[in-house]
């Protein structure tokens, strides 16, 4: 394997730093966004985002959580691996999900899943426009942070929608019974797979709407 990091009691996040130093860093991402204490910045456009469905070719299971292998980075450098360890390379837009009425919008990524239970299984999955799963408000909060994952690279404007989507329990149900563990293996759902929040020291996080 070639990366030992996890969410295990050995391996999860607060080991982390053992391998990865950065993850006491300036910029650590995950945060716990506040609103009273953001700041409205009207210099902020107005978030478009446009997706090519041909992008999106295949669903992954990592054994961490389920890849869908839609990035953004800044096209100022040629590819996704230049910009990846940039202090302005990669960007992230962040939707909430909230407990409440079924989406039939998120219904294509929850067929999939049955293809995919166990690590390493992937399958195809062509023809999928990630706009479907923003929500009606594109208000945002943005900050500067990390990948939220090893290797934690600082290197992502984070965009984090105020409107949250909704997603049934049943629903919720099906993307925790994906497994972290490989066929073969003892089973163990996919469930608790997040960093906590990271303190946000010097940071402002600013808002796109008062």
């Amino acid at each position: 394997m070639a990366h030992g990091w996890g969410y295990g009691a050995s391996n999860g996040p607060d080991k982390w730093a053992e391998n990865y130093p950065v993850a006491d860093g300036a910029r650590q991402s995950p945060i716990n966004i506040v609103p009273k204490e953001t700041r409205f910045d009207p210099s902020l456009k107005a978030l478009k985002l446009r997706y090519d469905p041909s992008n999106a070719k295949g669903i992954l299971n990592n054994g961490h959580s389920f890849q869908l292998h839609l990035v953004h980075w800044n096209t100022k450098y040629p590819s996704f691996g230049d910009a990846a360890d940039k202090p302005d390379g990669l960007a992230v837009v962040g939707v909430f999900l909230k407990i409440g009425a079924a989406n039939p919008r998120l219904q294509k990524v929850l067929d999939a899943l049955d293809a995919i239970k166990t690590k390493g299984k992937q399958t195809s999955f062509g023809n999928f426009d990630a706009k479907t799963l923003l929500p009606g408000s594109l208000d945002y909060w943005t900050y500067d942070g990390s990948l939220t994952t090893p290797p934690l690279l600082e290197s992502v404007t984070w965009i984090v929608l105020k409107e949250p989507v909704s997603v049934s329990p049943a629903q919720m149900a099906m993307f925790r019974s994906l497994l972290f563990t490989a066929d073969g293996e003892a089973a163990c759902c996919m469930a608790d797979n997040y960093r906590p929040p990271q303190p946000i020291k010097s940071r402002q996080v600013r808002a796109s709407f008062k």
